[in-house]
């Protein structure tokens, strides 16, 4: 079970008893901002992307109301924005669907902070598994995702709306 395994990573830290486990789905932003009575840019979603030719991804862990903007990705990393097909996202990322979280991931998982989550104090990553969730400040997500850099990969939905 993914979030054994996240529990088992963040006892290194000594964090493991902050991790929430709700009695309803957080498997969406809205679902998550719902269950913790925050708002859904405070979710911190992760975003998981295929590395051409590699058999591994990249995440890239934004705040609820943003979403990837292509030219700033491709410009990041070199390559076209394609996220995970469905089959792909538990082999690659060792998380089901509505668990994906930036802890515990399979070795050589590139982990990268965007920007977009710096207005907060805090945010509310997952933490494996659909109904899972932990606070963190920005220098506590930071080292426990292990994070490569922050980015700037993602736009505001509400300015299209």
């Amino acid at each position: 079970m993914s979030i054994q395994r996240v529990k088992e990573y963040m006892s290194r830290f000594g964090v493991q008893d902050k991790i929430m486990e709700l009695e309803v789905s957080s498997a969406t932003v809205e679902l998550a901002a719902k269950a913790l009575g925050v708002e859904p840019a405070r979710i911190a979603k992760t975003l998981s992307f295929k590395i051409p030719d590699e058999p591994r991804c990249l995440l890239v862990v934004a705040a609820g109301d943003v979403k990837v903007d292509n030219s700033k990705f491709k410009h990041t990393f070199g390559f076209k924005a394609k996220m995970l097909c469905g089959d792909e996202v538990e082999q690659l990322t060792g998380h089901k669907i509505g668990g994906v979280c930036p802890f515990a991931n399979p070795e050589g998982t590139e982990v990268y902070l965007d920007e977009s989550l710096k207005r907060f104090d805090t945010v509310f990553p997952a933490c494996g598994s659909g109904n899972s969730a932990i606070e963190l400040d920005m220098a506590g997500l930071e080292k426990l995702s292990a994070a490569i850099k922050w980015v700037d990969v993602c736009k505001s939905v509400v300015a299209e709306n």
